[in-house]
């Protein structure tokens, strides 16, 4: 197919509406619902991984609607009830279906570009830490936009009727969304509850077919190459089964066009993974540990060290002359996974961060920070929560009451109310037994025992 041909039929065919639709919709989309990147790392704006990522999710309707414009586009020739014309003709069937179908694929594939490029100068506006490991995740999913248009083109003109096209689409959309659902998730978007009601890896590596995939909300870990490799392998051979039924003949070429797929299926099956940890794994490039004295951030954060250093530096000497010894003596950023209700990372040694964190995403200013960094030290949180506790436990270091900054809302006000009654009877303690009150208090926090609140520890009660 040269330029001429793709020109010509990108006029006749409705290729150009088709991308112009999925463009602009999957875009809306995001800018709506991705996140904010000033807010949230793992919005798709904020860095590369989550641009790649998030622009994988919205195929759980962008894939279809491919599809759905692939049947309605093979359905021109019945239309024009010109097929057995176009069959007397000598040029052999494969070179009409490389255009109209080489066409549709190359414009959809380049509409999922536009969005790329769009979140990929949004990206380069909020981090400095570049990379290529996001390619993988973008190509494939160009690459079935592209294979969802060949396939309708081609399930369109093996069953050309004006119900084709919605039945094709409804069905695309009510499969990938099954398949999404019970696709295995990161462990940190699992919770009890969640495993509980069944979500997880059934039917594992089927699940794995979606063209869509879960965004993870980590931005340290990535896809594997097992599911580049096998969806790879499963877009190749929808793109082959829909060439095959566009070029097929009779009811026997149409049913040996199933057999690409049916074998793609298989072997792609044979190379994807069946667990989350096999699915997710964890980019050591970007996790790698970036210092400057005792502040440490991964390689993806670099850009926010600066930042960090001195009220990270002032955080830890406060923390030395309230705790002595005991105090910790550094600050890293955590790079594990922290199931969602259950009990996170903590160190003695170290203050761990994530940016992520509430009172580090609302920090303002460089007290601000300090002060979070002084509540995440000296209580770390068990599972969710503890703005209470933090907000008291900063305060007693710092001299003075001041909640850590936190988003408004009717949580905040009952945090703010519990903290300012714990303050009050923390102070009107004598300043030894307040010593003792912060020991007890950090002790239940790290040992996170569910029928010992720290804020009820500091603020008095059971010890």
């Amino acid at each position: 197919m040269n330029g001429r041909i793709l020109r010509i039929e990108t006029r006749r065919s409705l290729a150009p509406w088709a991308g112009l639709g999925i463009a602009a919709s999957t875009v809306a989309f995001l800018f709506l619902l991705g996140g904010d990147a000033a807010e949230d790392s793992s919005a798709w704006t904020a860095e590369w991984t989550s641009m790649a990522m998030w622009t994988r999710g919205v195929l759980f309707y962008a894939w279809p609607l491919a599809l759905g414009a692939g049947a309605l586009q093979g359905l021109r020739d019945s239309r024009s009830k010109m097929p057995e014309l176009l069959s007397s003709t000598p040029r052999p069937a494969w070179h009409r279906a490389a255009s109209l179908g080489g066409t549709t694929a190359v414009v959809l594939a380049s509409a999922f570009a536009v969005l790329v490029l769009i979140g990929g100068v949004q990206v380069l506006a909020h981090t400095e830490y570049t990379h290529v490991g996001w390619m993988p995740v973008s190509l494939v999913g160009a690459l079935f936009l592209a294979a969802g248009a060949v396939l309708g083109i081609g399930i369109g003109r093996s069953l050309p009727s004006v119900f084709t096209p919605p039945m094709v689409t409804m069905a695309a959309f009510m499969l990938g969304q099954l398949l999404l659902i019970q696709s295995a998730p990161l462990a940190s978007a699992v919770s009890t509850w969640e495993e509980a009601r069944g979500a997880g890896p059934l039917p594992g590596r089927i699940a794995l077919l979606a063209p869509a995939i879960r965004e993870t909300g980590e931005t340290l870990f990535t896809l594997s190459a097992a599911v580049h490799a096998g969806q790879l392998v499963w877009v190749i051979a929808l793109t082959a089964t829909g060439f095959a039924l566009l070029a097929a003949a009779g009811r026997r070429g149409r049913l040996l066009a199933l057999v690409p797929a049916v074998v793609g299926a298989a072997v792609a099956l044979l190379i994807l993974p069946s667990t989350s940890e096999e699915t997710y794994v964890l980019d050591k490039a970007a996790a790698e540990k970036v210092c400057d004295g005792a502040v440490c951030v991964t390689a993806m954060q670099r850009s926010r060290l600066a930042g960090l250093t001195g009220p990270g530096e002032k955080a830890l000497g406060l923390m030395k002359g309230a705790l002595g010894g005991r105090a910790p003596v550094g600050i890293r950023e955590r790079t594990t996974i922290v199931p969602y209700l259950e009990v996170k990372e903590r160190s003695r040694e170290d203050v761990l961060i994530d940016f992520d964190d509430e009172v580090l995403r609302y920090a303002r200013t460089d007290e601000d920070l300090t002060r979070a960094l002084l509540g995440l030290g000296l209580a770390p949180e068990c599972s969710f929560g503890g703005l209470d506790v933090q907000s008291v436990a900063s305060s007693w270091v710092m001299g003075e009451f001041r909640m850590l900054p936190s988003a408004p809302g009717p949580a905040a006000e009952m945090a703010e109310k519990t903290a300012r009654s714990a303050w009050k009877r923390l102070t009107a303690l004598p300043e030894a037994e307040q010593r003792e009150r912060i020991d007890a208090m950090r002790a239940s926090a790290f040992s996170c025992e569910d029928e010992t609140d720290p804020l009820d520890v500091l603020a008095g009660g059971p010890r």
